[in-house]
């Protein structure tokens, strides 16, 4: 039996809508990882970009768990002599981009490569409910019911 390498026209692509008010941010990182990668498919071939479009809504509403939104600090350089800079998840979430700490978990779970990114531009996400993409028609992923560690209070 010979093995199965998916081509391009093999592959279908779906559109997931998970809403992410409540939800813990590496278990909701790993499963948009895992579907943007196309990894729960059983046709899944490495060398193909098989994942589906996900768009996460919500984003500013995400929950850490423990004292992360205090303590853990993203950091950067700016180039600059002395240019290094940080911010803690909590000043993230309250600023005004809190969907770049889904898009930077999210990134951080992929392998890196052209791959990846490629597969990065698959993923959409937005602060509050509205989204533009109603057209697409996309599927309600629960993240929520999956497991009940998914979810914690404010």
């Amino acid at each position: 039996m010979k093995t199965f390498s998916a081509t391009p026209a093999d592959i279908d692509k779906k559109w997931l809508l998970i809403d992410a008010e409540g939800v813990v941010l590496g278990r909701l990182a790993s499963i948009v990882a895992m579907r943007l990668r196309g990894k729960h498919k059983a046709t899944f071939t490495p060398s193909q970009d098989m994942g589906d479009n996900v768009i996460v809504i919500n984003a500013e509403k995400i929950q850490l768990t423990g004292n992360k939104r205090a303590d853990k600090v993203h950091y950067w350089h700016t180039g600059y002599p002395g240019g290094i800079k940080s911010r803690t998840a909590g000043q993230i979430l309250e600023g005004d981009h809190p969907e770049r700490l889904v898009v930077k978990a999210v990134q951080r779970m992929l392998p890196g490569g052209v791959m990846s990114r490629r597969q990065m531009t698959n993923l959409r996400v937005y602060v509050g409910a509205e989204h533009p993409h109603e057209a697409q028609k996309p599927e309600v992923l629960d993240v929520k019911s999956m497991n009940a560690k998914n979810t914690r209070g404010a």
